[in-house]
C-alpha cells in the first residue's frame, strides 16, 4: 500500500484565488483527512473528531451539489445561504473549519516538539481550539479519549505505512502549511461577515 500522504489530496494544491478556497478540491482534501484518522484508529479522540468532521463534510457537500453554480468557492456558497432564512452549509463550514483547525495545530505541535508524545502535542491543540466549545462532559470524555491517542512512533509507522520518514515529514509540513493557511483565511471570512466563529 502507498504512503497516505502520496495518496490523498493535499490542502496544499487546493486552489486559492481572489473569490475564495475552491470548494471540490476543499472537500477532496477533506475527505483524505478522514482516511488519516481511518489509519489511526477510530478508538480514541480522533473517532470523536472524525465522526464531527464527517458530519460537517457531508453538510457542506450537500449545499455545493445543490446549488454547484453559486458555490465554487467556500465564501460562494456561504454568502449565497446567507440570503436564505435556514442555513445548514455555513455552521457545518464553520464546525469543520474548527475540527480541522484542532487537527492542524496538533500535528504542527508534533513537527515543532519532537520530544512529546502524540497526545501532549492533541491536549494543548484541544486546550487551544475546542475546549471552550464544550461542557464539563464532553471535555471529561476528550480527556480519556486523549489517552488513547497512539503513540508518536506507532502514528509515523501507520501514517508512512513503510515509506521513508524524512519523506513524510516533508509531506506533513507542506499539508499542514496549506491547511494553516485555507484556515486562517476562512475562519477571518466568517468572523468578519457575522457567519460563523470558529
Amino acid at each position: 500500500m502507498a504512503p497516505y500522504f502520496e495518496t490523498v489530496k493535499s490542502f496544499a494544491d487546493v486552489p486559492l484565488t481572489e473569490q475564495g478556497v475552491a470548494t471540490e478540491p476543499f472537500l477532496e482534501a477533506s475527505d483524505g483527512l478522514l482516511q488519516m484518522f481511518d489509519l489511526l484508529g477510530s478508538g480514541s479522540v480522533f473517532g470523536f473528531v472524525q465522526s464531527d468532521i464527517k458530519g460537517n463534510i457531508a453538510g457542506v457537500r450537500h449545499r455545493y451539489e445543490a446549488e454547484p453554480d453559486k458555490s465554487a468557492t467556500l465564501e460562494e456558497l456561504v454568502l449565497s445561504e446567507s440570503a436564505e432564512p435556514e442555513k445548514h452549509a455555513t455552521p457545518s463550514l464553520t464546525r469543520l473549519v474548527r475540527g480541522l483547525m484542532f487537527t492542524c495545530r496538533a500535528l504542527q505541535n508534533m513537527q515543532r516538539d519532537s520530544q512529546s508524545e502524540l497526545n501532549i502535542c492533541f491536549k494543548r491543540s484541544y486546550d487551544e481550539v475546542l475546549r471552550h466549545h464544550h461542557n464539563f462532559v464532553i471535555r471529561s470524555v476528550v480527556s480519556v479519549a486523549l489517552h488513547a491517542v497512539p503513540r508518536r512512533t506507532d502514528f509515523y509507522a501507520r501514517i508512512s505505512q513503510g515509506g521513508a520518514h524524512d519523506k513524510l515529514d516533508a509531506e506533513l509540513a507542506r499539508w499542514l502549511e496549506g491547511l494553516d493557511r485555507i484556515v486562517d483565511r476562512l475562519r477571518t471570512f466568517l468572523a468578519e461577515g457575522g457567519h460563523g466563529k470558529v
